[in-house]
């Protein structure tokens, strides 16, 4: 169910000093994806600002984005959290609304030992939806070590794995480990989907897709059709892209380029700020080439 190109969506504000959620503009972002031939949708993740949503905004942006989609590709919801009682109570909205999967993040700052990392992921996935885990140490803290990993694959509804460990020779563990369960890997950086791919991998969740959704699903669907000259060639077109998303800390400049580019975006919510004016000059460079 999760594989190909699966946008993690941006989360637009409004450009008021209360920073509202902008409805109309969510919707409008998620119609444009839509329209370009991505796989699936992730509302509420890093990329959405997922920290600074209060619990009610949340449901409020899975609930919009399951009504826009209206089953034409699957949701993965973020819903993970530090705390287990607040993921299961992410997690427990976001089924009952309907979402096809949740994407839950390594609990960041408290690093909890083995014993406690698998009683948190058994926990959610116990509530009987699919768990896609994710592994981002830059963010966490900690590494989902493969063979955890793959302990925690034999749960059934823990489904699959978001890798932004960096590492890929971590991944080729985690595919080497569990081949044999029905397991998804994802990349969670953009720059690593090609060759995550050519070691069995399924896709990404992408934060370059917000920007350029066709370019990385044509890149995904060469790969696909064997067409590995066609799929490199766009992996270099988009590596200036791919660099220009993390120019400082996402989702400021893929925030930034959404809206240079026409789509609903606004400000992003303190702590994080807006990018100084030498870098969004920069970002406009490199975005001409996506003219």
């Amino acid at each position: 169910m999760f594989q190909g190109v699966l946008p993690a969506i941006i989360t637009p504000f409004q450009d008021t000093p209360e920073r509202d959620l902008d409805i109309e503009g969510l919707r409008s972002n998620i119609r444009f994806l839509l329209s370009q031939g991505i796989h699936g949708i992730v509302p509420c993740g890093s990329t959405g600002e997922s920290a600074t949503l209060t619990f009610e905004e949340h449901e409020t942006v899975i609930g919009e984005t399951i009504d826009v989609v209206d089953d034409r590709v699957p949701v993965l919801a973020g819903t993970g959290s530090n705390n287990t009682a607040e993921a299961l109570r992410f997690t427990k909205a976001a089924k009952d609304q309907g979402a096809d999967g949740v994407l839950v993040i390594s609990p960041y700052y408290n690093k909890p030992n083995r014993s406690g990392l698998i009683k948190h992921y058994t926990a959610l996935a116990d509530l009987d939806i699919p768990v896609i885990l994710y592994n981002v140490p830059g963010r966490t803290g900690q590494n989902l070590l493969p063979d955890l990993v793959a302990e925690l694959a034999a749960h059934p509804n823990i489904v699959g794995i978001k890798e932004a460990s960096g590492n890929i020779s971590q991944v080729s563990d985690i595919l080497e480990k569990t081949r044999d369960e029905e397991f998804v890997v994802l990349s969670g950086d953009d720059a690593m989907t090609l060759p995550i791919l050519a070691l069995g991998g399924h896709g990404v969740i992408s934060v370059a897709a917000n920007v350029v959704p066709r370019l990385m699903a044509e890149m995904y669907e060469s790969f696909g059709a064997g067409d590995l000259d066609a799929a490199r060639q766009l992996h270099f077109r988009m590596g200036p892209l791919f660099r220009g998303m993390f120019i400082d800390t996402n989702p400021i400049p893929v925030k930034t380029a959404a809206g240079l580019r026409g789509m609903a975006a606004g400000p992003v919510r303190l702590p994080l700020d807006g990018l100084d004016q030498p870098k969004i000059e920069d970002l406009k460079k490199v975005l001409a080439n996506y003219d």
